[in-house]
């Protein structure tokens, strides 16, 4: 076995600590990777917190994990030691079923393994987190990373970056559409730049009159104060599509109103509680209320190469790992632009 450092949380109610764990060896099909940078998504949060139920302890959260290959097995063809590479949400997957055949694993019909709080295929084996110093990833959700671009700021992308790239092709946003992003938070900005990208006209709802000056400056054309009913009405029936990225508890009602007919109000933040939905806003416009999780590897792999091409990275704070905690805290408070990136050279 491997031996590995990191930080952990031992229980729902502890703060995230030093704790010592070990990898697995490097398999003929693994890539072993040094953990240079890991995105701090809202996500880690919920789970560390068990809000979402099902936790496992030890958690070592973090998906957003890029670094530089030490080490391949024997039949590894994509990768070499020395190369920039990333590993998102996933670290495998069942290969065998409909959706894995067409490279949507996110959505595996077996359950795909997540790259932390999950299990190996074993169904005995924990997985960890990007909080750590290295990771043994089978290579095929292993993901190359570009030398074009600010490898930290890269890091959230393999989240924040794909759950926004994802929704916005698989609904073919772009040129002539009306889009309106709920929330400038870490997957906020991240739709801004890639809906501004893609040629949308791009509208930030927010409810801090503070983010109006970051929103033009991300690529938005338009900014609307969601607490001002006036601003508010001014936009009804006005988007093709809603982007709602808010992970706390929110009125998707008064959103839905905003759509066209035939318009689209996406989910790609996850509020713990259930929300009530009121069938005429639906019926009435034959409007759609949807959600997407992130995409699969190829798609993954796409986002990252129209990333590099294109400059788009994330905006970032970087932050010693020992100051998790209070990052958490501002978190909650909504005190970061745009996403905390733990420098892992301060393990």
């Amino acid at each position: 076995m491997i031996k590995a450092k990191g930080y952990a949380a031992q229980s729902a109610k502890s703060n995230l600590a030093p704790w010592n764990f070990q990898r697995r060896e490097v398999g003929p099909h693994d890539v072993q990777f040094d953990i240079l940078f890991c995105g701090v998504c809202h996500s880690d949060l919920h789970q560390v917190k068990d809000e979402w139920g099902g936790s496992i302890f030890p958690m070592v959260p973090g998906h957003e994990l890029v670094g530089k290959v030490i080490k391949v097995g024997e039949h590894v063809k994509k990768y070499k030691a020395g190369d920039l590479v990333g590993v998102g949400c996933m670290v495998d997957s069942c290969r065998t079923c409909d959706n894995c055949k067409e490279g949507l694993e996110q959505f595996c019909s077996n359950g795909n393994i997540m790259t932390y709080n999950g299990y190996e295929k074993d169904k005995k084996t924990p997985t960890y987190g990007g909080y750590s110093n290295t990771i043994v990833v089978n290579e095929d959700f292993v993901l190359r990373v570009s030398e074009k671009l600010n490898l930290a700021a890269v890091a959230p992308l393999l989240c924040a970056g794909i759950t926004t790239y994802s929704p916005l092709r698989h609904w073919k946003v772009g040129k002539g559409h009306k889009l309106g992003v709920v929330g400038l938070g870490g997957l906020g900005h991240m739709a801004v730049k890639f809906g501004a990208s893609f040629g949308a006209e791009v509208t930030v709802l927010s409810s801090s009159a503070k983010k109006k000056e970051d929103a033009f400056k991300l690529g938005a054309h338009k900014f609307v104060v969601t607490s001002d009913e006036e601003q508010f009405k001014n936009v009804t029936g006005y988007f093709d599509f809603i982007l709602d990225t808010v992970s706390a508890k929110h009125d998707y009602n008064s959103y839905l109103t905003l759509l066209k007919a035939n318009g689209v109000h996406i989910c790609v933040g996850a509020p713990p509680a259930p929300a009530e939905i009121s069938a005429f806003n639906l019926i009435m416009q034959r409007r759609s209320l949807a959600g997407s999780l992130i995409g699969g590897i190829p798609e993954t792999q796409e986002m990252l190469d129209y990333c590099a091409e294109h400059n788009i990275v994330s905006e970032i704070e970087l932050i010693d790992i020992k100051d998790i905690n209070t990052a958490y805290e501002r978190m909650l408070k909504s005190d970061v632009r745009y996403r905390f990136v733990i420098d892992i050279a301060t393990l």
